[in-house]
Parts: structure tokens; sequence; C-alpha cells
């Protein structure tokens, strides 16, 4: 299995998500050159969804609440396989993954990083304990959807950027597909 390091290249794309050259994923972040990403929202038959608290560690949004989890493809990579290659990788889950959105955003997270991203967002149906890796998530649990926007709105700035633009801008869609 691939592990991905702060020094793996990241694919570089234009609005449309047409690949444009690559560069290395701290250079991009430094830089904010619109990439592709992937992220990965899973939910358990209850219609929860599975949580990550980042890493203190981490390069950047460390110590913050996100979703499932959330990775860049590598050169070459289909997005779903990479995607799947990550919640294994992060959260030790291992489940069918469909595409749900695409959605782009712009953002300057920690450490003055800017996250310039077009994300593959893909959902999947689990049930059972995660089992992160330490170095990826300090912390995990389920939440309803409810609960979770609720808290949202109280207190944002312990979610990472990017969930709260899909909670915002799709977030009819995530409730949707949650509640199947």
């Amino acid at each position: 299995m691939t592990v991905s390091t702060d020094n793996d290249p990241v694919i570089l794309v234009d609005a449309k998500d047409v690949q444009i050259g690559t560069a290395e994923k701290l250079d991009a972040h430094r830089r904010g050159l619109k990439h592709r990403a992937i992220s990965v929202l899973v939910r358990n038959a209850d219609g929860e969804l599975l949580l990550q608290r980042r890493s203190a560690g981490k390069y950047h949004s460390g110590g913050l609440w996100a979703n499932a989890c959330c990775t860049h493809p590598l050169p070459g990579e289909n997005e779903a396989v990479a995607a799947r290659r990550r919640l294994g990788q992060e959260m030790g889950v291992d489940c069918a993954l469909m595409p749900l959105f695409v959605t782009q955003y712009r953002a300057v997270v920690s450490d003055g990083l800017i996250e310039d991203e077009v994300v593959h967002v893909f959902g999947g149906t689990f049930d059972g304990p995660a089992k992160p890796d330490a170095a990826e998530a300090s912390e995990w649990k389920w939440i309803a959807l409810s609960e979770l926007e609720k808290d949202i709105r109280a207190r944002p700035e312990i979610y990472a950027v990017w969930f709260r633009h899909y909670l915002a801008e799709h977030g009819a869609l995530i409730a949707q597909w949650a509640a199947r």
C-alpha cells in the first residue's frame, strides 16, 4: 500500500479539472495553486457521519474536526482508488465508495497555507469502529447530521474549512445521501 507524504506530487488543474501539470504538495499549498483533491464521507446504518479530529501534527488544520478522510490522488491514480486507499490509511476503514459530488473552494488554512482545490467527494457506508492512524487522526466519532449542523453553527472554528464548505454548499445532497 502506498503511503502519502508531505512531498508527494499533486495534480495541478484548471477550473474545469483538466490536468495542467504537477507540483510538490507543500509547494502547491504555499503558492495556492489549484489542484485535484479527494474527500470521503462515511455514514453508518443510522445515517450518522464519521468524523475525525485531525492530528495536531498534520501540516495544516491540525486539531480540527473534519470528514472521514481527505487526500490528493497521485499522478496517474484514479480518484476512486485514491479515496479508498486513503480511507484505509487514515481511518482503518474499508468500504465501497460512490461519487457524491465535485466541488471547488479556495481558503487560507493554518500556517499560511492556501487550499485551492477541485474536490471529488465520495460516500460510503460502514458500521463498526474506526481504527485511525494516530499520525492522521487523534479522535473519531459518529454524529447525526442535525447535531453536526447545529455544532458547526455554534462553533465553526473547530471544523476544517473544506468540511464547512461541503455542508454549506452541498448540505441538502449530503442529507439525502445520509438518510438512505
